[in-house]
């Protein structure tokens, strides 16, 4: 899994919207804030999690994503947000107004921190409660095809089952709580 520690690196190619892998030298050289604008930009490392800003059954109702993983991010060379959820065909994208998105994501703190086209905010539904968490992009596309390899039946089954709880085990063992802004 990508989530392990010490696992190769990986750089985006942000006018194809891909993934390329990335041995750590060439991924340092597209790490530096010059290169925030280039054709690639490498992938962070960095998980945060924010447990003060909970959402409720009727935000997610408002973001109109049909299962229990979405997750989100800014696609700079279109300029808009881009909501994906994993299914069996793969990533999934959901039409998300932008409205929407301020409303029920915009006004935490891990949206301020999102790097665009790198990160994401990658959201779980469980059992009435939403955990949030900033994690780099690839990590989600990695968990879309995990499910897709392991899907069975309706519902996944339970090999899919026990590799999203390890997987989100594992996000949530990284994670780390961001500091708060200083006051200026």
């Amino acid at each position: 899994m990508a989530v392990a520690e010490g696992a190769h690196r990986h750089v985006v190619e942000t006018e194809k919207r891909s993934l390329v892998c990335a041995c750590t030298a060439c991924a340092l050289l597209f790490d530096r804030p010059s290169v925030a604008t280039g054709r690639f930009r490498a992938v962070p490392t960095r998980y945060l999690a924010d447990p003060s800003h909970p959402l409720d059954a009727g935000a997610w109702e408002l973001l109109q994503i049909p299962v229990g993983v979405a997750f989100f991010f800014r696609n700079a060379a279109l300029d808009r947000l881009v909501a994906l959820y994993p299914s069996p065909a793969g990533a999934t994208e959901s039409e998300l107004d932008p409205e929407t998105w301020q409303a029920v994501l915009g006004a935490g703190r891990l949206a301020a921190l999102l790097e665009p086209d790198v990160e994401a905010l990658l959201l779980r539904r469980e059992q009435g409660r939403t955990d949030c968490y900033l994690v780099p992009i690839d990590i989600c596309y990695e968990l879309v095809g995990r499910m897709r390899l392991l899907w069975t039946g309706f519902d996944g089954g339970a090999e899919a089952r026990a590799a999203l709880e390890a997987f989100f085990a594992e996000v949530g063992r990284r994670a780390r709580i961001p500091a708060e802004a200083p006051a200026p």
